[in-house]
């Protein structure tokens, strides 16, 4: 499954059926699980754990050092859970040791082409980033969010689950979960109402959020309108997600 023209180091650990392709580079410290596919002229780096039945396209380069100027070469990692699918030109970055060591993805995301994960960052499950996205440094993003094209995330901003980004956003604070934002600085405009109807909302969940982001996204008194959000959270648990998101916000929300 190796193509004679790629070339991997002996001290890479390849399950038996990962496939290889030409000219692709899989480095030392390289754990690549079942049923991956890496394309041709893809560069793979370690320390590097990669899951099983991704798919990471050519010219991708994962696990690269960081691009970061405090790191001296200390043996950080990248891991990456499984079923990804890393389009071409892709970059993930391994993390740091100013923050965990590590970059994370989780399982089942579509990273588009030419997107960027920077150091430390953390992305869940089922993540979208549509073409020329780009995460800064420590940047987490949850389940299920999608970031448009050329979506730009500043460092250690947190954007939530069910989140949207309009194209060309430029985020420099946290989106809170199930929330569009757009604009450069991006602005909140209301409730992922589209995308939540695609996860299996309820209609009277959608309606609940939609009155929870007019309490505490667009609301002039935070506090009252944490309050209020509080009371409708006792029926609503993913209007309780919210209310917690916005209050533990290190860098403030995008309103």
């Amino acid at each position: 499954m190796i193509d004679p023209r790629a070339i991997v180091d002996p001290r890479a650990e390849l399950a038996e059926d990962v496939t290889v392709e030409a000219y692709a580079v899989i480095g030392p410290d390289v754990q690549i699980g079942a049923g991956t596919w890496i394309g041709p002229h893809a560069v793979v780096r370690g320390p590097t754990r990669i899951g099983s039945d991704n798919k990471i396209y050519q010219f991708a380069s994962v696990g690269e050092v960081p691009q970061d100027l405090k790191y001296q070469g200390e043996a950080t990692e990248l891991v990456i859970g499984d079923r990804n699918v890393i389009r071409e030109f892709v970059t993930l970055n391994r993390g740091t040791v100013q923050d965990q060591g590590r970059t994370q993805i989780g399982d089942d995301n579509l990273i588009m082409a030419y997107c960027h994960v920077a150091h430390d960052c953390v992305i869940g499950n089922r993540v979208i980033m549509s073409n020329g996205a780009q995460l800064a440094g420590h940047v987490r993003v949850d389940d299920a969010a999608i970031l448009s094209g050329f979506t730009l995330v500043h460092q250690f901003s947190h954007i939530g689950s069910h989140a949207f980004t309009g194209m060309g956003s430029a985020v420099n604070r946290d989106v809170p979960p199930f929330v569009l934002v757009s604009g450069n600085y991006a602005e909140a405009y209301g409730i992922n109402k589209e995308g939540l109807k695609r996860h299996g909302f309820s209609r009277e969940e959608i309606a609940a959020l939609h009155k929870a982001f007019k309490l505490v996204v667009k609301g002039r008194k935070l506090e009252q309108g944490l309050q209020e959000a509080e009371l409708l959270a006792r029926e609503f648990p993913r209007v309780a997600q919210l209310v917690e998101f916005v209050k533990n916000s290190k860098r403030g929300i995008v309103r």
